[in-house]
């Protein structure tokens, strides 16, 4: 069984209050489980403090990260993950690479003074750095394929297929800006019949005419990456950070009905959240 939870699904920056209390503040992190193996994780963003707190902290941790791009609110969780800070613990991070530096490099520039007041060489925890663009490699038992996505800047979409389980994640997309509504091909190929896409969702239409050249995409153009992808089930995610609970509940029932008529189960990704896949329910399909 793959289990996929949510810990982090704000972009641009966390938020807190009232109004986001139901859907979580936290940025960009995804974990992906299955029992009796090492947990994958998507982005590092604040939510990777929460999944910390159930980790263990006796120098036992295990896990790989498939970091997309190293904007902020995708890397800003690492300094802040406990279960690093203990001599034994392992984090194995895969992303982009950077010009004219080492991705290590890249993320030694954000963990450190005078931005933060320790480095990352500091953490006691043993943490790895590859550097992945447009291939095929193995995670344990899980392939993993990575493609470009348009966003700004260099940024990678994952597509994981794990147990007899297919997870997309497409945290950051630049929705075309000439309102073509065409979809990449090497999106289209991570997204193919996924049983899960997880896709950036941050603006509405009129929010994305003001905003046409910040690297990301409609509510409505997530849902036509599903679309054109066959994927089953797409979980809207990178939520803006001035969306209320309330605002997400309306933007749903909105796109409900065109989602039934295209056969893709529509959710909005929430903090806490664990959507399961048992392999013979999977393939069923």
């Amino acid at each position: 069984m793959l289990n996929v939870t949510f810990f982090g699904v704000r972009g641009s920056t966390p938020c807190s209050g009232d109004e986001t209390r139901r859907y979580g503040g936290n940025t960009s992190c995804v974990a992906l489980e299955v029992p009796g193996q090492e947990t994958l994780l998507l982005d590092l963003g604040t939510g990777l403090r929460y999944f910390g707190a159930h980790q263990p902290l006796d120098g036992s941790f295990r896990a790989t990260a498939l970091v997309t791009h190293l904007h902020w609110d995708h890397v800003q969780g690492l300094p802040f993950f406990t279960p690093i800070m203990r001599p034994g613990a392992r984090l194995r991070i895969y992303g982009p690479p950077c010009k004219e530096r080492t991705l290590a490099d890249a993320f030694r520039d954000v963990v450190g003074p005078p931005f933060f007041p320790v480095t990352l060489d500091d953490l006691p925890g043993d943490i790895e750095f590859h550097s992945v663009f447009d291939e095929v490699f193995a995670i344990g038992e899980a392939k993993v394929t990575v493609r470009p996505v348009p966003h700004l800047g260099t940024t990678n979409g994952y597509r994981v297929e794990w147990d007899g389980t297919v997870v997309t994640y497409i945290s950051d997309h630049q929705e075309p800006l000439d309102g073509s509504g065409r979809v990449a091909p090497e999106v289209v190929e991570l997204a193919q019949g996924a049983d899960l896409l997880i896709h950036d969702a941050q603006y509405t239409p009129s929010e994305w005419e003001t905003k046409p050249h910040w690297g990301h995409c409609t509510m409505e153009y997530a849902l036509s990456v599903a679309e054109a992808a066959g994927a089953h089930r797409l979980a809207l995610y990178h939520h803006d950070p001035g969306r209320h609970d309330d605002a997400l509940d309306a933007i749903l029932d909105g796109l409900r009905q065109r989602a039934d008529r295209a056969g893709v189960e529509l959710l909005a990704a929430a903090e806490g959240l664990t959507v399961s896949f048992d392999r013979a329910t999977v393939r069923a399909r």
